[in-house]
């Protein structure tokens, strides 16, 4: 067998792990009717965010072309941050989407009725702690006392706590200024904050744009994951639209691991950043989308533990709660 051959059934099998939640549906009773290809007015609605596959996908139009001759319609919806992507799915204005870790603990502890259906690799370098280039902070430690700002709910929220942590200073020992990118980037500009917590590509125009300097990334603190996440209802509704969707990113995925400068080109024409910032955002980039497992839903609950033990959600939470049943799983990884 050769090695092109094998990564094509490894995908394949990667895929069929993939797609068990959809698949698994059919297999709990779902009548045949419902098997068929979708027609008509269906539509699958992605919230996507300034960076990442989605956006590479929408740039690509290749979901569009494939599900539109399945009579499917795409409608895509950019959000500036994941907390918000997800209010859009829990209230129904969006079906699918991706975001970090902490988005998913935030809106699980609040009622949402998502479910988990995949994951990028670990991509720690892709958020960080910066601080001015002129700024005299030089250690976690010296952030004590100091405004430091952040998506509230986000990826970097998770980061700031074991960041703080590690450094030995209680999170009440910091004056966190909760606001969006846009409005946390003008703050750091005008230097109403001392520090902020951000990702990419926000992190990588910091760095072009402001030289901004890290204090500490993600490495060795956080594994900094990107999820899908559906609708329940909807993963339930439409498995075969679901998977047509995985399958386009897994596709992306492989393509845009071996293809960096086209990459940061239509990533550049989607977020209106220079071509120079997104190839530093898309270096830190980790490609290669997964079923999601055991060990990752093991460190999902260390990440809702800690926001729970501090209070930042209502109430503690099992993060297995937010996966369609394992039965469905098992029936279609057959």
């Amino acid at each position: 067998m050769t090695h092109r051959h094998a990564q094509r059934l490894s995908r394949r099998t990667t895929l069929g792990l993939l797609f068990a939640a959809a698949a698994g549906v059919m297999a709990a009773g779902m009548p045949a009717a419902a098997l068929a290809q979708p027609k008509g007015e269906v539509q699958v609605r992605i919230g996507y965010q300034k960076y990442g596959t989605l956006a590479l996908l929408k740039g690509r139009g290749t979901l569009d072309k494939r599900l539109a001759e399945q009579g499917v319609g795409v409608k895509w919806t950019e959000f500036p941050a994941g907390p918000v992507l997800l209010e859009g799915l829990n209230v129904g204005s969006i079906d699918f989407g991706t975001v970090g870790e902490a988005p998913p603990i935030f809106a699980q502890a609040a009622g949402a009725n998502l479910v988990y259906v995949g994951n990028e690799p670990a991509s720690p370098a892709s958020e960080a702690i910066v601080v001015p280039k002129g700024s005299g902070l030089r250690t976690l430690a010296d952030l004590k006392g100091k405004k430091v700002a952040l998506n509230k709910g986000s990826n970097v929220h998770y980061l700031l706590l074991t960041a703080l942590e590690k450094a030995g200073v209680a999170y009440a020992d910091i004056q966190p200024v909760f606001l969006p990118p846009a409005d946390a980037r003008a703050a750091f500009e005008r230097g109403s904050v001392d520090a902020w917590a951000i990702w990419d590509p926000f992190l990588a125009a910091a760095e072009k744009q402001l030289g901004a300097r890290v204090l500490a990334d993600g490495k060795g603190l956080v594994a900094n994951y990107q999820f899908y996440l559906a609708s329940r209802t909807y993963a339930e509704k439409n498995p075969e639209i679901l998977r047509i969707v995985l399958d386009e990113v897994a596709k992306v995925d492989e393509w845009g691991r071996n293809n960096p400068h086209e990459v940061a080109t239509i990533l550049s024409a989607q977020t209106g950043l220079s071509t120079e910032v997104v190839a530093l955002a898309a270096s830190r980039y980790a490609y290669g989308v997964k079923p999601v497992s055991v060990d990752v839903m093991a460190s999902q609950q260390r990440v809702a533990n800690a926001f729970a033990s501090l209070k930042l959600i209502p109430k503690p939470i099992s993060v297995k709660d937010a996966l369609l049943p394992a039965r469905q799983l098992a029936t279609s990884a057959k």
